[in-house]
């Protein structure tokens, strides 16, 4: 018997804060079927095109096209961050000391370590137990942009036996100097690390700036890291906006599946 697709919402407690939200996008399925899962940040802005305030990534249209295309599908999880503690919360404290902090209201007190607990203790946890998961490493992936891009850099590389792959797009690498994040990304390195699906543009003048900081961390990437789980995309129209993540999404989503 086919399920028909849903969309979910759950609100699970969040470490000193009121209850987070966070949405699940079962995709069509046969009853007993298991999915793959992505984990996102920025809920708001991946399911509903008329809700979202920045744009939308028009997730649930990339599954449904990757389905009809070659059968596989994934479950994809929406953490929200629509409140005004996003920035310190997608921005890790362990990497180093983020520059300029003083000069930036938003980036005064990074705690993407708590995040990190919040999506491995709290989120995967509550997901698996009431969704058709397929669970386990080689079927799970974590994706964001920005500081969400950030995010799921640095919580896949701390866990590579939870995540097979991250989608780290246009990130928020030039918080850092490049020196702390050569000495953070060495400190992480062990077997099975995840394969990085990195992108950026350069259309605009951040992306160009967040353009310049990916190549530096790119660059170390390719001392340090396995080259054959590492994939670069730059579309240098693209600037920083959600329809550009958006445009990016089923590739990544696309390689996660078939890879």
């Amino acid at each position: 018997m086919m399920i028909k697709e849903k969309l979910y919402e759950l609100y699970l407690p969040y470490p000193g804060k009121d209850d987070r939200r966070v949405r699940v996008f079962v995709p069509a399925h046969e009853e007993g079927e298991v999915l793959p899962v992505v984990y996102m940040t920025d809920g708001q802005n991946l399911f509903d095109e008329e809700t979202c305030s920045w744009g939308c990534w028009l997730t649930r249209e990339a599954v449904r096209q990757e389905r009809a295309a070659g059968g596989k599908a994934a479950i994809i999880i929406g953490i929200h961050n629509d409140n005004k503690w996003r920035d310190n919360e997608l921005t890790p404290a362990s990497i180093g000391a983020v520059i300029a902090a003083d000069k930036m209201d938003n980036f005064t007190a990074p705690e993407g370590e708590v995040f990190d607990a919040f999506v491995c203790n709290t989120v995967m946890p509550a997901v698996e137990a009431q969704f058709p998961v397929k669970t386990g490493r080689e079927n799970t992936a974590f994706c964001g942009s920005s500081s969400g891009g950030l995010q799921a850099f640095f919580t896949a590389l701390r866990h590579p036996e939870v995540f097979r792959m991250a989608g780290v797009f246009s990130p928020a690498f030039l918080l850092y100097d490049t020196d702390d994040m050569r000495r953070w990304v060495g400190g992480q390195l062990t077997a099975n690390m995840p394969y990085l699906y990195i992108y950026t543009g350069a259309g605009d003048e951040l992306e160009q700036q967040i353009f310049e900081s990916v190549e530096a961390v790119y660059d170390i990437l390719m001392e340090l890291y396995p080259p054959e789980l590492l994939n670069e995309v730059v579309l240098f129209e693209n600037k920083h906006h959600e329809a550009a993540w958006g445009a990016i999404f089923p590739d990544f989503l696309h390689t996660f599946l078939t890879k």
